[in-house]
Parts: structure tokens; sequence; C-alpha cells
């Protein structure tokens, strides 16, 4: 199997999309409502079980003659959510939608303002249980605020949805689904509990580390992904101590940017491909099961490449990696595996065990795994034997 980088050390091809323009920085949500008006006057409001934020902003979207109509994602979303966001909108002929939240919420919103214009159910659009239909219509304008650091959604062209009759997630994907615009103001994640900021930090920073090795890594999202990596070194443990550290939360917020856009483009890894797996089958936040499967899952990578070649160009982009994340530029490739391991100690990141992961469909979760799209950017060649061995040291 080949592997991005050319000896010569030039670039081969390779494409980048981004959000159609991104605002960053303290405060900068409050200009949703203006930003908004420029796309249409029914905004379809996609928010959160809480709904936090939203008051203010439904108050500045009527404050400037824009109808609101609220949708609320409880939960990770699934098909049958989809449908009934999609019907809302349609119902109130909303011409743009705002996704206020976190990825479970973006992910929805993007989901729903592809689909309003698109006949048929959403599983026509899917892909592994799904029609795989492309989009033969424009998507609805799409504002993506998010209120966590950790899943980059709003810079990402695809939805992840549940199907739960199939015990599988899937995505809905489409180069149009990239939002047209993206605020990313970490002020709105001063309210996260420090939970949350450890898993969706976790995932933050296994969607830096998967993008960078992948196979599909190119000059512009290893950009991205030196930016984030120390970032994240140096401000996850403090975010996750002190929810009033406005520096540390800037740089999870930005970090998570630069993953979202590195994954966009780079692609992800087995980290991902057993979480979406997991993630159909037992009621375990990703970021969670992101943040357990990390260690187990790079220290696997790591053993696979050097017995397939000791000078696999992906295991000196695992060193740099270590570099990045230790900050000691003559860290090897077990420096860094240390320090996964270490900030997992720190954090208290339980293992799948206590996230309530059955070790008995281990096998299932494995084949399941090897279908999703995310293993098609991971740089060693796993089979069901060696991700269930990742999951047994995750366990």
């Amino acid at each position: 199997m080949s592997f991005p980088t050319i000896q010569d050390g030039s670039p081969g091809r390779f494409e980048f999309s981004a959000a159609q323009r991104i605002v960053f920085g303290a405060g900068c949500s409050g200009e949703a409502a203006d930003l908004a008006s420029g796309f249409g006057r029914r905004v379809l409001l996609v928010v959160g079980r809480s709904g936090l934020h939203a008051k203010a902003l439904i108050q500045s979207l009527e404050q400037r003659g824009l109808s609101v109509s609220r949708f609320t994602v409880a939960e990770e979303p699934t098909v049958e959510l989809i449908s009934s966001g999609i019907a809302q909108g349609l119902d109130a002929s909303c011409e743009v939608v705002i996704a206020l939240g976190g990825g479970s919420v973006l992910d929805a919103g993007k989901a729903i303002a592809a689909l309003i214009p698109n006949p048929g159910p959403p599983l026509d659009y899917v892909e592994i249980v799904g029609k795989g239909f492309p989009l033969s219509q424009r998507p609805l304008p799409c504002m993506a605020i998010p209120t966590t650091a950790g899943t980059g959604s709003e810079v990402t062209r695809n939805a992840v949805l549940s199907v739960p009759e199939e015990r599988i997630k899937v995505s809905l994907r489409s180069h149009a689904m990239l939002p047209a615009l993206a605020l990313v103001d970490p002020e709105l994640t001063r309210t996260l509990p420090a939970a949350l900021t450890i898993s969706t930090g976790m995932d933050a920073l296994t969607q830096l580390i998967e993008p960078f090795v992948s196979r599909k890594a190119n000059p512009f999202s290893d950009a991205f992904c030196r930016e984030g990596l120390p970032r994240v070194a140096q401000s996850l443990r403090e975010a996750c101590r002190s929810a009033e550290n406005m520096v540390a939360r800037a740089d999870m917020s930005l970090a998570s940017l630069c993953g979202g856009l590195a994954l966009a483009n780079a692609g992800l890894g087995a980290v991902h491909g057993l979480a979406a797996a997991l993630g159909g089958m037992f009621s375990a936040p990703h970021g969670a099961l992101c943040a357990s499967l990390l260690h187990a899952t790079c220290t696997a990578n790591v053993r696979e490449l050097v017995k397939e070649c000791a000078t696999h160009p992906a295991l000196a982009r695992f060193q740099s990696a270590a570099i990045l994340l230790t900050g000691d530029a003559k860290a090897e490739l077990d420096d860094g595996l240390t320090w996964l391991a270490a900030l997992a100690r720190d954090l208290e990141v339980p293992p799948l065990r206590r996230l309530g992961v059955s070790s008995e469909e281990f096998e299932e979760v494995a084949q399941a795994a090897l279908r999703t799209s995310s293993m098609k950017g991971n740089p060693a060649a796993f089979d069901v034997k060696a991700l269930t061995s990742i999951l047994e040291a995750a366990w």
C-alpha cells in the first residue's frame, strides 16, 4: 500500500477544501445575526439539549427581522432525527440553517441543510447501509457555530449519523456540505464541564495526529497539524483544570479548527474507524471512545509499520508528532507514545470497559471498522486480528 511521501521530497497531487468563510476569535459569535441576514430571512436554528446560548441568538436574529424555527438535537443524530429536522425546515420554508452546539448539533445542521432541497429519505444519501446517492441540489447555506473544542465539524464536509436498527454510524458526505460560514468563538466553550473538555479535547488531539500520519496527508493538512498539536500539548490539561483560562480555551478552539481542516482533506485512521463502529453498537460518547483508543492505536500503528519497513515514511511522521507534543527536538517514537499514555493518566481517561463496551463483540466491531471510510487513511494495514488486539489493549 502506498503512502503520500515522495522520496525526493516533492509534493504529490492533492486537493484542499474548507468552509467558504471562517471567522475565529473571542466574541465573534455576536456577529452571527448580522451575518445570517445575508443568507436569508427564515432561519432553522439547530441547537443542543441545553440550548445554552440559543436564547441570546434567537433574540438577536428576531431583532433584525428574521423568523426563527428552533430544532433540538438532544443526542447524537440518527437518520430519523434528521428526517424530523428536514420536515420542520420545509414547513417553515427555511432559507438558512444555523447550527449552534457541539459536534452532534453541527453534523445534524449540515445534514438537514443538505437534504432540505434534496428529495427522498436520508438513507438514500448515506454510505454503507444507504444508497449513497450524490446530492443533486445545492444545500441551503449553513452557519456552524461550535460550543465545544474538539470535533472541527464546523469545517468538514460530512455528517455522522446513527442508524440504530443497523447498529452502525455512517456518513452523509459531499463537498457541497462545507458550511457557508464557520464562527469559532472560544468564549462559547467557557461553560463546558471538565468531562466534556477532556473528551472533546482528546478528540481534537486524535484529529490532529491521524491526518498527520495519514496516507492522504498533504502539505496543507500537515501545516494545520503542526500548528494544532503543540497547542493541545500546552493547553489541554490547563483547559481541563480551569474553565476560566481563556488562553487555554482559545488554544483548544484553534487546535480543534486546525484538526477539522486537516481531517477534511487528509482523512483519519483506525481510532475513528473503531470509534465509529463502537458508537453504533454501544451508547458511549464519540470523544470518550477516541480518548480510550488513541494510545493503543498509535502503539499498534508504530509496531506494524516497523515490521513492514524500518524506514517507513509514516514512522518519521510519528516521530515528528512526538517532537511537537513533547517540545523536545530529540524526541523519539517511544517518547511520543509515553507522552500520550501520561496524558491519558493525567486526565483519567476511562478504558473502554468503563464506557459500557462489551469485549464479547470485539470481532464484530473490528469487522465493522474495516468498512468505514476512516480506515482508508490509516498508515498501517490492519486486519480484524490487529484491530481486535487494539480493542483488547484499550479495554
